[in-house]
Order: structure tokens, then sequence, then C-alpha cells
């Protein structure tokens, strides 16, 4: 997992809890806490962090995990906002992952093992995004998603009939436009 992924973790608990929580979990887990933007890390390292964020607040490390998604998509949105101002919608957007987005971070970061994303459009109002990562992160996807609908101002509902996480070999998010959001 690239540095930058621990930097916005970092903030979201700084943010959220104080920058002595922050220590703490550091200190509970050993770790150093000196995470460069684009070095790769272990997917350990942020795991264990993410399960002492989740014991510390006394909640399920899925809604951590959410959680993070959508704050992890406003820190990258303000970090590189052009790839929000050449989508114009939240579909656009979204169907631009792997072929623009994914393209342009692996130029920005060497091996930044990212997951595979197909987008399907079965009727105007829906988009089923397969994704496949031996990751299984598709919660943070799912965070990710609803972050970019938030700033988007678009309103969705989203499912995820088939996940990893029940013995798929892929996961299907489906996504379905409603309005703006108010």
């Amino acid at each position: 997992m690239k540095g930058v992924i621990f930097n916005i973790l970092e903030e979201m608990v700084i943010e959220k809890c104080g920058m002595m929580a922050w220590n703490d979990i550091l200190e509970t887990l050993g770790q150093d806490g000196i995470y460069t933007a684009g070095k790769s890390y272990p997917d350990d390292k942020l795991f264990a962090l993410v399960g002492e964020v989740s014991a510390r607040l006394e909640l399920p490390a899925e809604a951590v995990v959410g959680a993070f998604g959508e704050f992890l998509f406003d820190q990258l949105a303000r970090r590189y906002p052009v790839f929000l101002e050449t989508q114009p919608t939240l579909k656009d957007f979204l169907k631009s992952i792997d072929s623009v987005i994914h393209v342009e971070v692996r130029k920005l970061y060497e091996s930044p093992d990212l997951p595979s994303i197909i987008c399907h459009e079965p009727d105007e109002h829906t988009l089923v995004m397969e994704y496949r990562s031996p990751r299984q992160l598709c919660l943070l996807a799912e965070g990710l998603i609803r972050g970019a609908a938030s700033r988007y101002n678009e309103a969705i509902e989203m499912t995820h009939p088939v996940c990893t996480h029940q013995g798929a070999d892929h996961c299907d998010l489906i996504i379905r436009f409603t309005e703006q959001a108010a």
C-alpha cells in the first residue's frame, strides 16, 4: 500500500480523534508513523492501523473502512483535482477510474497494485462496477464511491450483491443514480 494512503488515514484519525489518539495507536502497534507518500508499505501495517482505530472507536472495522473511503476520496480530490475537472458527472468519473485514473496513478507511483474495475451500464440510470482485487477492499471502494457522490453532489443508491468476502471471485458494486443531492 502506498504511503499516501497511510498519510490520509493519519489525517482522518487526527481530525476525528486528535494527535494523541494517533500517537497512542502507533505506540500500541509499534509503528513509527513515518510514511513517504510514494513508497510502498506492507498491507498488514495498514490493516493493523484500521483494526486499532476500530477497536478504539468501538466500531466495526467495516464501518471504519467505509468512513475512511469517504474521507480518502475527499483528500485525493484535493490533491489531484484534475481527475474531477475532466469528468462532468459522477457516472463519467466512475467509468474513468480504470481506464484513465489508474493509468495516471501508475505514472505517478511505481507498482501501485491497483484493483481492476470494469464498468457495465445495464440502463441509463445504473452502473455496475466489477471490482477485483486480492486485497478485498470493496468496502473501501464503497466509501470512495460515496465520497465521489458527495463531491459531485449526486444522490445514489448502492448495492453490493456479489462479494469476495462471501466466496465470489469479484465484487459487483451496483450504483443507481437517482438525482442531485440536497
